[in-house]
């Protein structure tokens, strides 16, 4: 019973099951260094207000962060019977400082303790992906910059449709990631509210100053509702969200990476740090990093699915349901920031097959969407057009023959407005930068692209 700060009310120690059933410090005591922080600054917070003595709260600060050093050099003893990070802590600067060490719960609950933690801690978190989110767009660029020149076959339903660079769709995810990172910058700042002061659900009678707090712990305001306050998780739930996007986006260039270094496609090879061999096959190369990142967004999206599911039906305020919310989270942020940090690795250590894309660039008529621009140009309408180069294709088809191997009069078989400046336009080259629009896969556009991509990631904007 000495184990329970809360033991006054009870007259039978917890069953031994029960205890272990509820415990949460096996996960939650990787807040520690937020629960310290958060400790510290409330214990000075209550020596300013008046509240204990200033001499207490150096006692608490002092017994506080020689506990940090315990925790950090491996020195501290975990107890399940102390449930949590909060009373793991708060029993031994008891033990530590003596009865002082009780007046460091005074003016708060575990309540708001708790959503202070988790909000620092996320808080951090997301600078740190943030980061990784940098690092990658970094080597996409890269990789887009060293292989400015390279052209692709483009895809719709996995069929060749028209050419493009390469460059470009490096690009693609670049963009993606960029809106990731906005929606990451977005939850921040509703995350960036200071929860301490609400209580268990009510507030407190105590004078605290939460707004010094709040300014203390670098927080750009506080929560306005105690009720809301303790019982709000939308800061875990958008991170959750935001990182099952992030993650199919990662989860897509996968499985273009799986596909691209088959040997049916052998447009890239992935750096041998990155993949693994067959135990039966001597020749397999396999793409595992690719391949576990895809399947690791199945598991974000589970995590943010039992979040959702977690708080759909809690009336406010506090419910110990609300104690399953850390492991989902914690998942999430561990499986984001691997798979982000292993990514960008891989991709900067990816190398490029272009000849072997510009081989499949050529195939499959990539070009034919040339001609019909190019008839339309010549005062056909689009439609007819579309018709004249359908026929054109059907032709090639029977014939076993690509577009470029057409001769003029084959060409004219099919429309008189066809002249000898047709070959100027069915070209790789030719159609690629023909696509100069803002968003185009033309070089210049992709350079311009590139360059704002650049001064964006500088600024920090994207």
């Amino acid at each position: 019973m000495s184990d329970k700060l809360w033991a006054g009310r009870f007259t039978q120690p917890t069953d031994a099951f029960v205890e272990e059933f509820t415990a949460s410090i096996n996960f939650d005591q990787r807040l520690y260094r937020y629960d310290i922080l958060g400790s510290v600054t409330h214990a000075r917070m209550l020596a300013r207000q008046e509240i204990i003595t200033g001499g207490e709260a150096e006692t608490i600060v002092a017994g506080l962060n020689e506990i940090l050093l315990e925790i950090e050099s491996g020195n501290f003893t975990f107890s399940v019977a102390r449930e949590d990070i909060h009373m793991n802590i708060e029993a031994r600067l008891i033990e530590k400082i003596g009865s002082v060490g009780g007046k460091l719960h005074t003016a708060r609950s575990r309540n708001d303790q708790v959503a202070l933690d988790v909000r620092l801690y996320l808080r951090d978190e997301v600078d740190a992906i943030s980061a990784a989110l940098k690092k990658l767009q970094t080597a996409l660029l890269d990789q887009a910059e060293a292989n400015l020149d390279v052209i692709m076959p483009g895809y719709t339903h996995l069929q060749t449709a028209q050419p493009v660079l390469f460059a470009h769709h490096m690009l693609a995810y670049v963009e993606m990631l960029a809106r990731d990172t906005g929606r990451l910058h977005d939850l921040r700042s509703r995350l960036n509210l200071m929860p301490l002061g609400a209580g268990a659900l009510a507030g407190t009678t105590f004078p605290i100053d939460r707004e010094w707090v709040a300014e203390q712990l670098g927080f750009a305001g506080v929560t306005r509702n105690s009720l809301d306050t303790v019982s709000d998780r939308d800061f875990a739930l958008e991170f959750c969200s935001f990182a099952s996007i992030m993650m199919m986006h990662l989860s897509r260039l996968s499985e273009e990476l799986i596909l691209w270094s088959s040997a049916d496609f052998a447009f890239i090879d992935l750096s041998d740090g990155f993949c693994t061999g067959s135990s039966i096959m001597p020749q397999k190369k396999n793409p595992d990093v690719p391949e576990l990142v895809r399947g690791k967004t199945g598991r974000v999206y589970g995590n943010s699915m039992s979040l959702l599911t977690l708080m759909k039906s809690l009336p406010l305020a506090y419910n110990k349901d609300m104690q399953e919310d850390k492991e989902p989270l914690f998942d999430t942020i561990d499986t984001v920031r691997g798979s982000l940090k292993v990514f960008a690795e891989m991709i900067a250590e990816m190398s490029i097959k272009s000849e072997q894309m510009r081989i499949a660039a050529a195939r499959g008529f990539s070009t034919a969407t040339d001609i019909a621009d190019y008839l339309v140009r010549k005062g056909l309408p689009f439609r007819n057009a579309h018709e004249v180069v359908g026929k054109t294709v059907r032709y090639c088809v029977e014939n076993a023959k690509d577009i470029p191997d057409l001769t003029l009069a084959e060409f004219q078989q099919f429309s008189s407005d066809i002249e000898s400046d047709i070959f100027n336009y069915v070209t790789l080259e030719a159609s690629v930068n023909a696509r100069t629009a803002t968003g185009g896969t033309a070089r210049s556009a992709v350079e311009k692209e590139l360059g704002l991509a650049r001064q964006a990631l500088k600024k920090g904007q994207v």
